[in-house]
């Protein structure tokens, strides 16, 4: 394999990406909006402007954490230690859907895309292998969700420690847990979401059906994967290695299946195409 040729399909497909706004930007919105503005709205008025009523409904709420998390929280007052719990605990969706969303969307038009814009007979008749191009389209998906994450993560955890953590004692965010969702869960959920998506991509005929098939197909496993980072920052001792350990035999069995879906006719919309 020709790692050379793999980064070529990759680069031509961020290239076209980034000369896309239209199709970039309300992602960067989206991004936007669960990693920094709805949890620094959300937290600052816990920490600085919740009222007794206010702070005691959410109160109520994080009783049903599991007695290791709610050990685990920091805080004197009853504002600060529910400013903990939202920021440790329940933004966790987000580590799940924005990648997610970002890459089934990208995905979900790699192959059809080919074919619509009329290069698939060129890169078809490329040198690059039928699993170089498929290693190719994939690393072009994963990369801006999984990326945009990372720089979002960053400014959520910059956020949470400059909001909560004068209140807490000082900077604690991210935690272990979060560590571990980050880089070692969240990877191999996202890995087996694209060999799907990868997969349609190369079957149907319009990206437009490509997106909704991606949707309806994907949409259980955003509602799994959210489940299993949730559990994991929920559970004790090692459930999130032990999560992501399962998930990464299931992500590389899905990508192994999912290789044998770009070929060459298909490219050329010859054959498989439904």
């Amino acid at each position: 394999m020709n790692r050379r040729r793999v980064w070529a399909v990759a680069r031509n497909d961020l290239r076209q990406l980034a000369y896309s706004p239209d199709f970039w930007a309300p992602m960067l919105v989206l991004a936007a909006l669960f990693f920094v503005i709805i949890p620094t709205f959300l937290l600052f008025f816990m920490t600085h402007l919740g009222g007794v009523g206010t702070v005691q409904k959410v109160s109520a709420a994080l009783d049903v954490l599991p007695q290791a998390a709610q050990h685990a929280i920091r805080g004197t007052t009853q504002n600060d230690r529910t400013a903990y719990a939202l920021a440790v605990y329940l933004f966790a969706p987000m580590a799940v859907i924005v990648p997610m969303t970002i890459s089934t969307a990208v995905g979900a038009n790699t192959v059809v895309g080919e074919r619509e814009k009329g290069t698939g007979e060129f890169l078809a008749h490329s040198p690059a292998s039928e699993r170089e191009i498929y290693l190719g389209k994939l690393i072009a998906s994963l990369l801006p969700g999984y990326l945009t994450t990372l720089v979002g993560f960053g400014l959520y955890s910059l956020m949470v420690n400059l909001v909560v953590g004068p209140h807490v004692g000082g900077w604690f965010f991210p935690t272990p847990a979060w560590w571990v969702l980050m880089l070692w869960v969240v990877p191999p959920f996202l890995a087996i979401t694209l060999s799907v998506v990868l997969r349609l991509s190369a079957r149907v005929k319009s990206a437009a059906a490509a997106q909704q098939a991606s949707g309806l197909v994907t949409l259980p496993l955003i509602v799994l994967s959210y489940a299993q980072s949730t559990g994991s920052l929920l559970g004790a001792g090692h459930a999130g290695l032990l999560v992501g350990a399962f998930a990464w035999i299931f992500a590389v069995f899905g990508l192994m299946r999912g290789a044998r879906a770009v070929t060459r006719a298909r490219l050329l919309g010859v054959d498989g195409a439904t």
